[in-house]
């Protein structure tokens, strides 16, 4: 089933503008949601930041108002942004919520929302020939400040 719709955590959304791969969101994906809290948190990085250029620019972004916040979401005690992500993906039924952190990630399978990481829009992006190569996009990542284990490096270049 192809992924056609996403909701898109902060942490992502600054991965990729920093490594450059940003461009692959509209190339993969026909809508996507940027809730309020999270492009707040893009956009408290700074005027010199990457992520808030990015962000402030992305014509194909599509800003939505924080929903209000299902309790069952709220006792996972995220921040705003990842409980708005999760929040926005449950109303939208069949889109995908975009994100890394693992408590997050949990979260977002309890209450059986589709997740999709960084590292899988990468290979994604391989898949559909977008890149040519997962790893020289993957080493991007370490460097726009996102911590990637060997273990999980080798498992998707695989």
């Amino acid at each position: 089933m192809r992924i056609e719709r996403v909701v898109v955590d902060a942490s992502p959304l600054i991965i990729l503008f920093k490594s450059g791969l940003a461009g692959l969101l509209p190339q993969l994906f026909t809508e996507i949601v940027v809730p309020a809290a999270v492009r707040d948190e893009v956009m408290a990085g700074g005027s010199s930041d990457p992520a808030v250029a990015g962000l402030a620019n992305a014509t194909w972004a599509t800003a939505v108002d924080d929903p209000p916040i299902p309790s069952v979401i709220a006792a996972w005690d995220l921040d705003a942004g990842e409980s708005s992500a999760r929040a926005q993906a449950l109303r939208m039924n069949d889109a995908r919520v975009l994100l890394d952190d693992r408590a997050a990630r949990n979260c977002a399978r309890a209450l059986q929302i589709r997740t999709l990481g960084t590292v899988g829009v990468i290979l994604l992006a391989k898949r559909r020939g977008l890149i040519s190569s997962a790893g020289v996009a993957l080493t991007k990542i370490p460097d726009a400040g996102c911590w990637l284990s060997a273990d999980l490096l080798q498992t998707a270049l695989v």
